[in-house]
């Protein structure tokens, strides 16, 4: 037993310590004044988007960066959404729709749509955005500003998160939860190592004479985490990438409720682990069973200090990730057995093969 807990008590000690890192290092793209006249090419995959899209494409239309294009890829939406996106396009010459391809054997459906759209951008800069997002004034200089600084192939936001509902508060935060507990942001870009490694899929801004070269959404056609994958493969090619928080220059609402959250974090769980069952299981277990062993041993001590690591690295990730502290604390047991049943939810449909996603099966 005594183990069991010096086990249970380093790794918490550890993910404070890196939590206390990232709350410090602040990894979170400034905020920069500068204009820049680089020609961005924001793409946008959209599969039966009609519920989010219009709302993205009118903050593209009234933010303050006026170089750009937009190309939307209708793929293979079967509900209004080609529809909203032309009506849209008509009036806006600076923004496109087109129709997507067949999805080929061998390709999951956001990787194919990304593809597509590279090879029709004309940018300096491809941005690839998720069409339930809302950009505002700031991102897009604030991101060519480090692209140049950096000389970055590949700059990735963790976008700030909107969740209108008490089922989104009970999972969505867990994404920066487990994000700043686990990695030090900062290292993505300090270390060359292709093993540390983040991205968010919500917000990747390349350089495209390297994507040109490189076709990154095609080397990593069949990765369901692409963006995480695409990270490895930047760094990879001893190129340079950098993962940082969007500092509220960009809002993503990516569900609507609890179930719809937990089937869509249950989709990339386990593939972030590379479908190591046991690794997962492990990760679960000292992340989850770890404080209740804690709590059982009814020491007060050893409970008053876990409970006072725990609560700080909420209140320093809520703080960072642009969220409520106090929120996040109440809702922490509901939040946790709700990374419970990502997990077991994740594992049911990878081994029984009925992992979905936009109405397509996933097969890994």
């Amino acid at each position: 037993m005594i183990v069991v807990l010096l086990i249970v008590f380093i790794f918490l000690i550890l993910r404070f310590t890196v939590t206390l890192f990232n709350f410090l290092s602040n990894p979170k793209l400034p905020h920069i004044g500068k204009h820049y006249t680089d020609k961005v090419s924001i793409l946008i995959p959209a599969r039966n988007e009609e519920r989010d899209i219009l709302a993205l494409l009118q903050s593209i239309h009234q933010q303050d960066y006026t170089d750009y294009e937009v190309l939307v890829l209708d793929d293979n939406s079967t509900d209004n959404t080609y529809q909203i996106c032309a009506d849209f396009a008509a009036k806006h010459h600076q923004f496109k729709v087109i129709k997507g391809k067949a999805l080929p054997t061998g390709w999951l459906g956001k990787n194919y749509a990304c593809h597509q759209l590279a090879q029709q951008a004309s940018g300096r800069y491809f941005l690839f955005l998720d069409a339930d997002e809302v950009v505002h004034n700031g991102l897009l200089n604030s991101a060519v500003h480090r692209m140049k600084l950096r000389g970055l192939s590949l700059l990735s936001l963790f976008t700030n998160q909107t969740m209108l509902s008490a089922g989104e508060q009970m999972v969505v935060p867990l994404m920066h939860y487990i994000l700043l507990n686990l990695l030090p942001l900062r290292l993505v870009y300090l270390v060359r190592s292709a093993s540390v490694a983040a991205a968010s899929g919500q917000f990747m801004l390349f350089d495209a004479d390297n994507y040109r070269e490189y076709h990154w959404h095609q080397l990593a056609k069949n990765k369901v985490v692409e963006d995480v994958e695409i990270m490895k493969l930047v760094k990879a090619a001893k190129l340079n990438g950098e993962a940082l928080l969007a500092n509220g220059m960009i809002n993503c609402r990516m569900y609507t409720g609890y179930n719809e959250a937990v089937n869509g974090f249950g989709k990339n769980f386990l593939a972030a682990f590379n479908y190591n069952i046991f690794g997962f299981m492990a990760y679960l277990l000292l992340i989850i069973g770890g404080p209740a062993l804690i709590i059982m041993t009814m020491n007060l001590n050893l409970v008053f200090i876990m409970m006072g690591l725990i609560l700080l690295s909420r209140v320093m990730i809520s703080l960072s990730a642009g969220q409520s502290p106090l929120r996040n604390i109440f809702l922490h047991p509901i939040q946790m057995l709700s990374l419970l049943v990502i997990g077991f939810t994740s594992i049911q449909k990878h081994l029984t093969k009925t992992t979905e996603w936009k109405g397509r099966k996933i097969s890994v």
